[in-house]
């Protein structure tokens, strides 16, 4: 499995099981049905460790351009490998979103809120302040990336056995689980914490091709800022890394 191959897979995996608890809780009918907001939190950890498990060891595990970009402008990334990499992650968040629709179909279709059905595809501020979400994001996603900069995988050495790793994957599943699941309970009441543009132009892309009944709008005039609000994001926190690297060399 090449590196792409498992950015797809993980991004898909990441996307069926956070989009998947998402619309667990908020559809009509369901087991979970209003399970409530920290169901949501603590299912995106889990989605996050989950998939960070499978592809840490073959990628890294970015699972996000946010992730790819900051690592890139950290200089811990090839920027050769950025395009490829995101190009990865939109495929397998669209795959991802897909099977969430096929595998909650009927529930879609009884909850007869457009809001409620957007919102196991993608993101949508409590209070449309376009300038206060867009802060929103920015934060989120600079807590996230500075903190993965800093995350470093569990190594043991065995005599004899060379380059011998044990870990969670290469940004470490547990540690970055974790820290998404504080995010969401900390600063995701006001736009529900994208932090991630593919896991939310992708799915929103597929929300406006799949067919779904009683569907709205994608509220495309908000799709923008789940997309520049993590990246700027994520400018920011490599630009800070590398002035820590810089001062602390």
């Amino acid at each position: 499995m090449n590196e792409y191959i498992a950015e797809i897979l993980g991004t898909m995996i990441l996307v069926l099981l956070g989009n998947g608890v998402v619309a667990n809780v908020v559809l009509k009918d369901t087991k979970g049905h209003n399970g409530g907001w920290i169901v949501i939190s603590l299912g995106w950890g889990l989605a996050v460790f989950i998939a960070v498990t499978v592809a840490g060891p073959v990628s890294g595990a970015h699972l996000n351009p946010a992730v790819t970009i900051g690592l890139a402008l950290a200089g811990l990334f090839p920027w050769a490998n950025v395009a490829a990499f995101i190009i990865a992650q939109m495929l397998g968040a669209s795959i991802g979103a897909l099977i969430v629709w096929l595998f909650y179909y009927h529930h879609f279709n009884r909850t007869e809120n457009p809001s409620l059905q957007l919102a196991c595809f993608s993101t949508e501020p409590a209070i449309l302040r376009k300038g206060n979400n867009l802060f929103s994001e920015i934060i989120g996603t600079f807590v996230l990336i500075f903190v993965i900069l800093y995350i470093s995988e569990p190594t043991m050495e065995i005599p004899g056995v060379e380059a011998t790793q044990i870990g969670l994957g290469t940004l470490g599943a547990l540690p970055v689980g974790l820290l998404v699941t504080a995010i969401g309970l900390s600063l995701g009441g006001t736009t529900g914490y994208a932090i991630n543009p593919a896991r939310d132009l992708a799915p929103r892309i597929m929300h406006a091709i799949l067919p779904i009944k009683n569907k709205g709008t994608s509220n495309w005039h908000y799709a923008w800022v789940p997309v520049a609000g993590p990246v700027l994001g994520a400018a920011i926190a490599a630009g800070l890394y590398l002035i820590h690297q810089i001062l602390f060399a």
